[in-house]
C-alpha cells in the first residue's frame, strides 16, 4: 500500500472500531480527484475536455450483506453518525431534511439507480473516509462514483458501458441533490490514468489517452484556499450555466446551435459579436470565453505532445484570465492565490479550478519550484487572508488510476 493508503486504512479502522461497523474481509475501493487542463466549464457547453485524475482520494471499505439495509459512517464527518436506511426507501429528491448532510449523496444513488432500473437486493456496511480538498478537485464526483460502483459490485452488477456509470453520477447530482454539475469531473476520474491526460470528444463521446509533457519535469499543484465552498446549486457556477442555456436559446433558431461550443468559425463568432454583444454583454462574454477556450484547446494539447510545458503554462493562465474576466466565475481568495502563485519564478502557469468562488485554484510549475512556491504561499496568503491560516493548503499532486481496488495487505 502506499503512505496515503496506509494511513487511510488506519483511519477506517479506527471508525470500524469506534461505530462497530465490520468491514473486515471486505473491500476497499479508491477513487481520485480529478485537475482539469482544459476546457474549464467547457462540459455543459459542449467542448472537448482533457484533465487527469490526481492522488487525493475517497476511500470506501465496504462489506455487502444479505439483507437490504445499509449502514454508512464517514470519517470525515462523525458528528452525523451512522448513515443508515434500507435499499429503496430514502427521502425524495431536492429534499431540505438532507440539504446540508453528506447523506444525501448515498440516497441519492440508491434513488438514481432504482430510477435506472436496478433493483438492489444486497445492502452495505460501509467506512468512507477523503482528503480530497473542498473545492475544485470534484469531492462529490469522486464520491458519488465510489457509492455508485461499490453498490453495483456489491450486488454482482456489472456495466460495461462507462458512460453509463457517468450518466449516472451526473444524474445523482442533477436529479436527486439538485446540483447543475456538467459531466467533466466523472470522466476524468472514471477514465483517468496513471501518467496519461484523458481527452474527451463529446461529439462522439470518445476517450483518447494522451502521455503528459514527453518526459519534462513539472508538476500539478493545487492551491486550496481553505474557503467553504456551498454546493454548486448555491453558486454562482449555476448561474452561468443558466446564462449559457439562455444565450444558446437566443442563437439556436439563427445559428442552429445546441451548445455555445457549437461555435467555433471566426464567421460565426464575428457576427454574433456583432449583433448581440451590445443588447447581451454578459452573456456574449460567456460565449467569449468558451470560443477562446476552444481555440487555445487544440494549440495546448499539441504543447502537450511535444512537451512544451512553458507553452501549456501560458494557455492555462490565459483560460484563467478568461475565466475571471469573461466567465466572471472566479474569486477574490482565488484570485489572491494565483496572483502569489504568479510571482514565483518556475511556475508556467496558474487559474482556478472547479465550479468557481471558492475552493482551490492550480498551478503548473517546475519540479524544482514547488518548494518556492509553498514558501511563498505559507508567507503572503495568510497575510492577505489571516483568518484562512490553520485552512489553506498546497498540493503537489501526481497522476493516478482514477478507480483502484486496494488491499489492506498490498
Amino acid at each position: 500500500m502506499e503512505e496515503q493508503d496506509k494511513n487511510a486504512w488506519k483511519t477506517i479502522l479506527a471508525a470500524s472500531q469506534k461505530t462497530g461497523i465490520n468491514i473486515s474481509d471486505g473491500s476497499i475501493r479508491r477513487t481520485s480527484s480529478r485537475f482539469c487542463l482544459g476546457v474549464e466549464h467547457g462540459d455543459y457547453n459542449g467542448t472537448e475536455l482533457f484533465g487527469v485524475s490526481t492522488d487525493r482520494f475517497i476511500w470506501m471499505a465496504y462489506k455487502p450483506t444479505a439483507s437490504k439495509r445499509v449502514r454508512l459512517f464517514s470519517a470525515n464527518y462523525p458528528e452525523e453518525g451512522i448513515v443508515e436506511f434500507n435499499l429503496g426507501k430514502v427521502p425524495p429528491p431536492k429534499s431540505k431534511e438532507i440539504a446540508g448532510s453528506w447523506a444525501r449523496f448515498p440516497f441519492g444513488v440508491d434513488y438514481i439507480l432504482r430510477r435506472e432500473g436496478f433493483r438492489l437486493e444486497n445492502g452495505i456496511d460501509a467506512i468512507i473516509y477523503g482528503n480530497i480538498p473542498g473545492g475544485g478537485m470534484s469531492r462529490s464526483a469522486s464520491l458519488t462514483l465510489n457509492l455508485i460502483l461499490s453498490f453495483l459490485a456489491s450486488n454482482n452488477v456489472e456495466i460495461k458501458d462507462k458512460f453509463k456509470i457517468v450518466d449516472m453520477a451526473q444524474a445523482v447530482e442533477n436529479d436527486y441533490i439538485g446540483s447543475p454539475c456538467g459531466q467533466l469531473d466523472q470522466i476524468m476520474i472514471l477514465f483517468g490514468k496513471n501518467g496519461l491526460g484523458t481527452h474527451f470528444d463529446p461529439r462522439d463521446r470518445s476517450i483518447r489517452y494522451l502521455p503528459l509533457g514527453a518526459g519534462a519535469d513539472f508538476c500539478l499543484v493545487s492551491l486550496d484556499t481553505g474557503t467553504d465552498r456551498p454546493g454548486l446549486e448555491k453558486s454562482t457556477y449555476k448561474i452561468r450555466r443558466t446564462e449559457c442555456e439562455e444565450f444558446v436559446s437566443l442563437l439556436k433558431s439563427e445559428y442552429n446551435l445546441s451548445s455555445l461550443g457549437d461555435v467555433k468559425d471566426e464567421g460565426t463568432f464575428r457576427r454574433i459579436e456583432s449583433e448581440y454583444k451590445e443588447p447581451y454583454p454578459d452573456l456574449f462574454s460567456r460565449l467569449h470565453y468558451i470560443y477562446f477556450a476552444q481555440k487555445r484547446f487544440y494549440q495546448m494539447l499539441e504543447a502537450w505532445k511535444r512537451g512544451d510545458i512553458p507553452v501549456v503554462g501560458k494557455i492555462f493562465r490565459e483560460d484563467g484570465w478568461g475565466l475571471r474576466d469573461d466567465y466572471k466565475i472566479s474569486g477574490p481568495e482565488l484570485e489572491t492565490m494565483c496572483a502569489i502563485a504568479r510571482t514565483v519564478p518556475g511556475v508556467y502557469g496558474e487559474r482556478m479550478l472547479g465550479g468557481g468562488d471558492k475552493g482551490a485554484a492550480g498551478a503548473l510549475v517546475d519540479a524544482e519550484s514547488t518548494e518556492a512556491l509553498r514558501r511563498t504561499v505559507d508567507l503572503a496568503f495568510p497575510r492577505s487572508y489571516p483568518g484562512l491560516k490553520d485552512k489553506y493548503a498546497v498540493h503537489v499532486c501526481r497522476t493516478v488510476d482514477g478507480v483502484r481496488l486496494i488491499s489492506p495487505g498490498s
